[in-house]
C-alpha cells in the first residue's frame, strides 16, 4: 500500500515522527508543510517566478576572494620554492650573469635532475615518518657496479645495471624490515646500511675510479631537442610518483599511513608494509639517480654519492613535506632540487670558497624551514579577504 504524503498538522502530533523522518523536529515539520502546501512532487519553474511572493536575493558570504581560493589549492611549499627560484634567477642575471647563461644552465640541469630523482626517493621515506641516510651508498654502489662491471663495454652495461638494481633492492628490503618490522631507529638503520654499501663500493673498486661506457654517456649525457636527457628521466619519475601518490587509492593509503599509522592500522591498513615499500621504492629511485650520474660524468669517483646525503633531505624540507610524515609534494621537491643546484651555480660564479658556499646553502635551508613555520593561511586570508558584503534583501516581483 502506498504511503500518503505527510501532513504538516498531523506531524506535530505524531510521536513517531522522529523515527520516520531522519531530519526530525523542525526540519520534519517544515518538510511536511512544504508537501502539504505545494503538493507531492512539485518542482518550481525557473522561468516563472512566484507572483506576489518574495524572492530572496543571493547574499554573498564574507570570505576569501577568487585569487585567495586559487592560492589555497596550491601547496605552500610549491609557491615558496617557485618564488625563491625566480628571485635567484633574477639575482643571478644582475649580480652574476654567467650563472644564468645557456652553457651554465645546461651544465646545471643534469645534476639538478639527479638531485631531483634522489629527492623523490627521500620524499617517499619522509612521508612515512622516516629518513634515509643510505642515499650516498646507494648512488655510489650503482656507479661503481655499472662502471667496473661493464668495464667500458656497452654490451655489459645492462647486466651491470641489473646487478646494481638487485643490490639496492636488497638494501631497501633490509632497511624496511629493520625500521618497520623491528622498530629500529631510521637514522641508525640507514646509516649502518650506508656503511655496508660503501664496503661493497670499496671491495669492488678499491677506491679507484673507472670510466663510463659510451652507451651510458649517450643515454644520460647527451642533449635531445636542446635539453639534457637526464631531465627527461627526472620529469618521467616526477610524473610517475605524483600520479601514483595523488591520483590512486594506493597513493592515498600511503599518505594516510604516514600521517597517522595508528589510525591507519585501526582502519585495516597494513602500515608496516607501506613502510617497507617506501624504502624499497626509494632505493630504486637512488639507483636511477646513480645510473644517470655514471653516464653524466666521464670518470665518476667511488664517493660520488656523498654530495646527495644532506641535499636530498634539504630538497624534501624546502618542498614543504613534513618530517613527521603524511602528505608529500613531489613537484615541490623537484623545484627545490633545481633551486639548490642553481644556488650552487650562483655561488660558484661569484668565485667564493667552498666553505662560504656551504654556509650560503645552509642559510638558504634555514630560511626555507623558517618560512614553512609561518601560518600562511592567516596571511592569505588577510591579503585576499573581500571586505564588501551585500546585506540580505527581499525583492518583490509582483503585487
Amino acid at each position: 500500500m502506498k504511503r500518503s504524503a505527510p501532513n504538516c498538522f498531523n506531524v506535530i502530533h505524531d510521536s513517531t515522527a522522529s523515527r520516520r523522518y531522519p531530519s526530525n523536529g523542525f526540519r520534519a515539520f517544515a518538510s511536511a508543510c512544504t508537501s502539504t502546501v505545494l503538493g507531492v512532487g512539485w518542482r518550481p519553474d525557473p522561468s516563472r517566478p512566484f507572483e506576489g511572493n518574495p524572492v530572496p536575493e543571493a547574499t554573498p558570504i564574507r570570505g576569501e576572494s577568487t585569487v585567495g581560493q586559487l592560492f589555497s589549492r596550491i601547496p605552500r611549499g610549491l609557491i615558496l620554492v617557485f618564488a625563491a627560484l625566480v628571485l635567484l634567477l633574477l639575482a643571478g642575471s644582475v649580480i652574476a650573469p654567467s650563472s644564468v647563461s645557456r652553457g651554465a644552465l645546461l651544465g646545471m640541469l643534469p645534476f639538478a635532475a639527479v638531485l631531483a630523482i634522489a629527492g623523490l626517493g627521500q620524499t617517499l621515506v619522509v612521508q612515512q615518518g622516516g629518513i634515509d641516510l643510505s642515499v650516498p651508498g646507494a648512488i655510489s654502489v650503482t656507479i661503481v657496479i655499472s662502471t667496473h662491471q661493464a668495464n667500458g663495454q656497452d654490451s655489459r652495461l645492462f647486466p651491470a645495471l641489473m646487478m646494481a638494481l638487485g643490490v639496492v633492492i636488497v638494501a631497501g628490503l633490509i632497511n624496511g624490515f629493520l625500521i618497520s618490522r623491528r622498530g629500529l631507529n631510521p637514522i641508525i638503520a640507514t646509516l649502518g646500511m650506508n656503511a655496508l654499501l660503501y664496503a661493497v663500493v670499496l671491495g669492488l673498486s678499491g677506491g679507484i675510479p673507472r670510466g663510463t661506457t659510451a652507451l651510458a654517456a649517450k643515454i644520460a649525457g647527451r642533449l635531445t631537442f636542446g635539453i639534457p636527457n637526464s631531465v627527461y628521466f627526472a620529469v618521467a619519475a616526477t610524473v610517475l610518483v605524483t600520479v601514483i601518490s595523488k591520483k590512486t587509492v594506493a597513493g592515498r593509503r600511503f599518505e594516510a599511513v604516514g600521517a597517522n599509522p595508528t589510525a591507519a592500522r585501526a582502519a585495516g591498513l597494513r602500515a608496516k608494509r607501506h613502510g617497507m615499500a617506501a624504502y624499497v621504492w626509494a632505493m630504486i629511485l637512488y639507483w636511477l639517480a646513480g645510473a644517470l650520474l655514471a653516464g653524466i660524468l666521464s670518470q665518476p669517483t667511488a664517493y660520488q654519492g656523498d654530495a646527495y646525503l644532506l641535499s636530498s633531505v634539504a630538497a624534501v624540507v624546502l618542498g614543504g613535506t613534513s618530517l613527521l610524515g603524511g602528505k608529500g609534494y613531489p613537484i615541490a621537491t623537484v623545484l627545490s632540487a633545481v633551486f639548490l643546484a642553481q644556488l650552487g651555480q650562483f655561488v660558484l660564479a661569484l668565485g667564493v670558497s667552498t666553505a662560504i658556499r656551504t654556509l650560503v646553502e645552509a642559510a638558504a635551508l634555514a630560511v626555507g624551514v623558517g618560512l614553512h613555520t609561518i601560518d600562511w593561511t592567516a596571511v592569505r586570508k588577510r591579503l585576499f579577504r573581500t571586505d564588501s558584503q551585500v546585506e540580505p534583501s527581499v525583492v518583490h516581483t509582483g503585487a
